[in-house]
């Protein structure tokens, strides 16, 4: 029986993880075993960074909304109950959004709120 010599696997496995490192510097993109325990913690941190993206752009939205608040005479903690006992069911996202590209609607909804509190 002929031996199986498994080169062509090994190889196609290390092709595998070095495309992943494509663009690292020095021999973290050039030697397999550097390469692999880069691959790996790369793979790490970027799942951490997959969960951390939405507290960071979280506390984006509420900053450009506390500083577009404070334009108009009230505080983001004040603002977002004002809206929320008028029954006005924007999430933050938008609110930024909103304060962003049109200031005179983010007027109107300041208005709402602080006649509420």
């Amino acid at each position: 029986m002929a031996r199986i010599k498994r080169g062509i696997t090994t190889h196609r496995r290390h092709k595998k993880i070095l495309k992943l490192a494509k663009g690292y510097v020095g021999s973290k993109s050039k030697l397999y075993r550097v390469a692999n325990q880069q691959v790996m913690k790369s793979g790490n941190y970027a799942y951490a960074h997959r969960k951390l993206k939405k507290r960071e752009f979280r506390q984006l939205w509420i900053a450009r909304i506390n500083a577009a608040a404070r334009e108009n005479g009230t505080t983001y903690s004040r603002m977002v109950h004002g809206l929320k006992l008028n029954g006005v069911d924007i999430n933050r996202k938008v609110l930024a959004d909103i304060a962003i590209s049109d200031p005179q609607g983010f007027a109107d909804l300041a208005e709402l709120s602080k006649k509420s509190v």
